[in-house]
């Protein structure tokens, strides 16, 4: 493997899974609204909270799928055939929506157990917070698409994309949580 093949996965790694990275940030933007546990509670605490609402997981998944759609239109100007690893027509559309709808359900997964744990909305929950959205972005994607998920981010070189994601995921999450918390849309900047 040569320095070529590690950047080109460094980077294939992070361009593949920006459709999982946008929802939970675009989530907050579209939020408001009708919580998705209509305010029920399980076992006396709240199911997933006020702050994940049907408005939130609409506007997400729709906007890693449309910014999906975009990264698959500009990967066809380059790769017609492979669309630079969103492989063929129209797998490659339902990859980016199993990417956009996991991280949020994954999110949602991590609002749950952190209400199981007792822990308020917004409290800070390290490890939880930064990877339940990507083990559910490659979980769903995983259960449709396994054949994509493993060669993309398990084998050969995917390893060095799956790693790169591990490494990069909580650089971006704090720097967009600093950044909704000075734009007023969050509480708090974690």
């Amino acid at each position: 493997m040569d320095v070529s093949e590690v950047l080109t996965a460094i980077v294939l790694g992070i361009f593949l899974f920006l459709p999982a990275l946008i929802p939970n940030s675009a989530a907050v933007l579209f939020g408001g609204g009708t919580p998705i546990d209509f305010g029920k509670t399980w076992r006396g605490k709240r199911i997933l909270g006020d702050g994940k609402t049907w408005g939130g997981l609409i506007g997400g998944v729709a906007s890693g799928t449309f910014l999906g759609i975009i990264l698959i239109a500009i990967a066809y100007l380059f790769d017609p055939v492979n669309f630079w690893g969103y492989g063929s027509f129209p797998q490659n559309i339902g990859i980016v929506f199993t990417l956009a709808l996991g991280s949020l359900l994954g999110d949602m997964c991590g609002a749950f157990i952190k209400r199981r744990l007792g822990m308020e909305r917004g409290q800070k929950a390290p490890v939880l917070d930064q990877y339940d959205f990507v083990a559910g972005a490659m979980l769903v994607t995983c259960l449709f698409f396994p054949d994509w998920l493993i060669s993309t981010y398990v084998t050969g070189t995917g390893l060095i994309s799956l790693v790169t994601v591990l490494i990069i995921v909580p650089v971006l999450h704090r720097s967009v949580n600093i950044i909704g918390f000075k734009m007023g849309k969050k509480k708090e900047p974690w």
